[in-house]
């Protein structure tokens, strides 16, 4: 078995994988203030909830894009399992043909997900990761990371609205009725679903143009939600790419028969 854990900014999302088979997946808040106790402890309560003995892990790996949590994550892991994790960064091997500026400052996740990605959906390739920040790569049709485009999650633009327009108040994801918002809860609904919706399928368009082709469109990320069955373009919603990713770099870097 491979636990793999992905660590953003808000959540945590662990995996255990048996083979290829992925046994559970369960999410832990980010907490920065978390000792590497504490996360061994909700470690430890996450296998037992799910009737998994954690001492008979292979091995485990790590991405993170919380850097102050990295060390106590890896640390209560190895507590755990004996087993000192892989940590996704610059100098292990991926297989990804990076042509950014600087590839040592690619973020582990957007790594990860543009691994699993090339394994197994059609290039060129266009992946929405939906998260704290919305993280939009780009995989050409030699396989190559072209770069991304990183702009402000879903959730966080309308957290920030709330709190800078003293009238809006907090709403959630699901999409209204009508595109046409009567009152306010629903007129910000439609900007989060329908508006980002819109914004995927615009960057979609202008994407493949720039790339003079068709791609294969994936979405993951912790705030999908519904807002992929509302897009125009074809998406692919993928809920464990970056799960995914992490056992094919693990066993890249770990080559044993699981």
């Amino acid at each position: 078995m491979v636990l793999a854990i992905d660590i953003c900014n808000t959540n945590i999302k662990v995996g255990v994988w048996d083979g290829d088979n992925l046994l559970f997946v369960s999410r832990l808040e980010t907490d920065r203030f978390k000792t590497e106790d504490g996360y061994a402890i909700e470690l430890k309560n996450v296998f037992e909830l799910y009737n998994v003995d954690c001492l008979k892990t292979h091995g485990s790996i790590i991405s993170s894009v919380v850097p102050q949590i990295t060390n106590a994550m890896a640390n209560a892991v190895e507590r755990l399992t004996g087993k000192k994790p892989i940590v996704v960064s610059p100098g292990i091997k991926t297989g990804l043909n990076i042509k950014t500026d600087d590839p040592a400052q690619l973020g582990s996740d957007i790594v990860v997900g543009a691994v699993a990605a090339l394994s197994k959906y059609p290039k060129p390739i266009i992946i929405f990761d939906l998260g704290t920040a919305t993280k939009i790569s780009i995989i050409d049709a030699n396989s190559c990371f072209l770069g991304c485009v990183i702009l402000p999650g879903v959730r966080i633009g309308f957290d920030a609205l709330s709190e800078r327009a003293a009238q809006l108040p907090q709403v959630g994801l699901e999409a209204p009725d009508d595109i046409i918002g009567k009152n306010t809860i629903d007129s910000m609904r439609s900007g989060a679903v329908f508006g980002t919706a819109s914004m995927m399928d615009g960057m979609v368009e202008r994407i493949e143009n720039r790339l003079s082709q068709k791609a294969t469109v994936i979405a993951t990320g912790g705030n999908l939600g519904d807002i992929t069955s509302y897009c125009k373009s074809n998406v692919i919603h993928d809920a464990n790419l970056l799960l995914e990713g992490l056992l094919i770099i693990y066993r890249k870097n770990v080559p044993v028969k699981l």
